[in-house]
């Protein structure tokens, strides 16, 4: 049985669930590696990483570093004397950060590799309609999430799912594979697998606004798993055209309904309590929304306040 010294390097919330999963399995935690503090909210008040607010609870040494090449953190990083490291949602590590320890460096990625390689594989897992994703630990080499596959763990996407919802399930899944990869690395039992090369990869890379954009003259489906799978960050949105006034609106939750009509796609069907956009098949049921200056709100709560003109619609 290998005597095992980790180090843990991650940033968000997701990689909190693992860190804590190591520390309630007794395995010694010498160092975490996370992101700087950072200003955020209206006051741009200094924020720490949840990482960060995790380790520091639990007493552990926390480095913080910007260049990960600097030979200041690498000296520090090497003083620490870990013969393994884990990473789940950090960056992309040079090669001689990832090469120091005896027993490698494995990383936990959201999504059944090779699908899925990139910064949203959880957006996108849900955008593009899947019915399953997973977790992936793997062993990390020179390109991003290429290496060689140590296990996996699937689970059903269903359609009721969003971006939120099914972060939280891979976060517990993850966490849970962590420990069982660790296991394996302790004992000397990590058998590896490389992954298939293909050309028709489904890739998962980072989400910008212009993904966002709600196309109405899309499927209805591929407008309802858009809406999803942006929800609650970044949110699918799109232009609210009132009578003369134009609004950004940003949408959280929606349903569908199949029906037959002859509306043109993007007109807005209402009354006091609901919205419904026509589109090809049927109608996408706007259920949470945000208008500029205004907080997420049920639609109708906004519609108290909101007086939609015969001839409303969205783009």
């Amino acid at each position: 049985m290998r005597s095992l010294r980790i180090v843990f390097m991650g940033t968000p919330d997701f990689a909190v669930a693992s860190l804590k999963a190591l520390l309630e399995n007794n395995y010694e935690v010498v160092g975490v590696i996370t992101a700087p503090d950072r200003p955020a909210g209206r006051g741009q008040a200094m924020r720490q990483s949840a990482v960060k607010e995790y380790a520091s609870s639990q007493g552990l040494k926390v480095l913080q570093p910007t260049n990960l090449k600097a030979e200041d953190f690498l000296t520090q990083l090497a003083e620490l004397k870990a013969n393994l490291q884990i990473v789940v949602a950090f960056r992309m590590l040079p090669k001689v950060v990832w090469q120091m320890p005896q027993y490698g460096t494995f990383n936990l990625h959201a999504s059944l590799l090779p699908d899925y390689r990139g910064a949203a594989p959880i957006n996108w897992a849900i955008i593009n309609g899947e019915e399953k994703t997973g977790v992936t630990t793997f062993f990390i080499d020179e390109k991003i999430d290429t290496g060689a596959i140590i296990s996996q763990t699937e689970c059903a996407i269903t359609e009721q799912d969003t971006a939120g919802s099914l972060h939280d399930t891979l976060m517990i899944l993850g966490a849970k594979l962590v420990i069982s990869t660790v296991q394996r690395i302790e004992k000397d039992e990590a058998k590896t697998m490389s992954q298939k090369h293909s050309e028709v990869l489904k890739e998962a890379p980072k989400l910008s606004k212009e993904h966002g954009q709600i196309k109405w003259n899309r499927s209805i489906k591929e407008i309802y798993n858009q809406i999803r799978g942006l929800s609650p960050y970044p949110a699918a949105w799109t232009t609210l055209v009132n009578d003369e006034e134009t609004s950004y609106l940003k949408v959280y939750k929606a349903a569908y309904t199949m029906e037959d009509h002859t509306l043109p796609f993007g007109k807005i069907v209402g009354d006091k309590r609901s919205i419904k956009v026509a589109v090809a098949g049927g109608y996408i049921w706007l259920e949470e929304i945000q208008l500029p200056g205004k907080r997420k709100m049920e639609v109708k709560d906004v519609l108290n306040g909101l007086k939609l003109e015969p001839n409303a619609h969205v783009l």
